[in-house]
C-alpha cells in the first residue's frame, strides 16, 4: 500500500511571512488600525485567515466588522501574494523527488483560491488543498483524510511547521514531521507532542525516508 506524503503550505513548503504581514498591514491601513510586526503576524498564522485577522485588530469597541476586514484582506492578499513569497531553498527539488515515488499533496489552513494558486505558481502538478466552507480546517482532520483520498492513499505523512499540523496529523492517524525552519519553534511543537523533526530543508528527504 503506497503512503502519502503530505505537506502544509505556509512556513513549511513557502516563506510567506512577508507577503502576509504586508497584506495584514494594508488591511489595518484601510481601517485606520495601528500596524502588526512581522513577529506578532508569524505567532498569529495558523488557523486560517479569519483568525489572522481576528487576532490583528486591535480589540477594541470601534474595531471593523471582522468578516468585512477579512473581506479586505483576502481581495488585498490574492493580488499581493506573490511579491515576496519564495520557496524555501532546495524544497522545489525535494517536492519533484518525492512526487516520483510516492502521492504528493499539499494542504493548507489558507484559503482554498491562494492555496492553489501558489501551488500552480511554485509547485505545479501537485495536488492542493485549501480551506473550503465544507470542509472544517485543520486541527479538524477532515482536510487531511480528504487530501488523502485525492492522491489514492490511506496512510500518510504529514510534513509542517506549526503545533496547528502537529494536532491534525495525530488526529487523521499520520505521522506528522516537524520542520524547524518555519513559523513555530521547537519547545511549541514539542509540547502540542511532536516528536520527529526536520531542521534544515535539505535534509527533509533524509527526515521523510526515516519515517517510512
Amino acid at each position: 500500500m503506497s503512503i502519502g506524503i503530505l505537506f502544509d503550505l505556509d512556513g513549511t513548503l513557502l516563506d510567506t511571512l512577508q507577503d502576509l504581514t504586508d497584506s495584514v498591514n494594508a488591511t489595518m491601513d484601510h481601517y485606520g488600525c495601528p500596524h502588526r510586526t512581522v513577529a506578532e503576524v508569524r505567532d498569529f498564522i495558523g488557523n486560517g485567515a479569519r483568525r489572522l485577522i481576528q487576532l490583528s485588530l486591535p480589540g477594541k469597541d470601534d474595531d471593523p466588522d471582522v468578516e468585512e476586514a477579512l473581506a479586505y484582506y483576502q481581495s488585498y492578499y490574492k493580488a499581493h501574494s506573490k511579491i515576496k513569497t519564495r520557496p524555501y531553498e532546495g524544497i522545489v527539488q525535494a517536492l519533484q523527488t518525492l512526487a516520483e515515488k510516492h502521492p504528493v499533496a499539499i494542504v493548507s489552513n489558507k484559503p482554498d483560491a491562494a492555496t492553489k494558486a501558489l501551488c500552480r505558481e511554485f509547485f505545479p502538478g501537485i495536488n492542493a488543498r485549501g480551506e473550503q466552507p465544507d470542509c472544517p480546517r485543520k486541527p479538524a482532520p477532515d482536510m487531511l483524510l480528504r487530501a488523502m483520498q485525492d492522491i489514492g492513499v490511506e496512510r500518510g505523512i504529514y510534513v509542517g511547521d506549526s503545533e496547528v499540523d502537529v494536532i491534525t496529523a495525530e488526529r487523521a492517524g499520520c505521522r506528522c514531521l516537524s520542520v524547524l525552519w518555519g513559523f513555530r519553534d521547537r519547545d511549541v511543537l514539542e509540547k502540542a507532542g511532536g516528536k520527529h523533526f526536520c531542521p534544515a530543508p535539505d535534509q527533509i528527504l533524509a527526515c521523510i525516508e526515516q519515517l517510512l
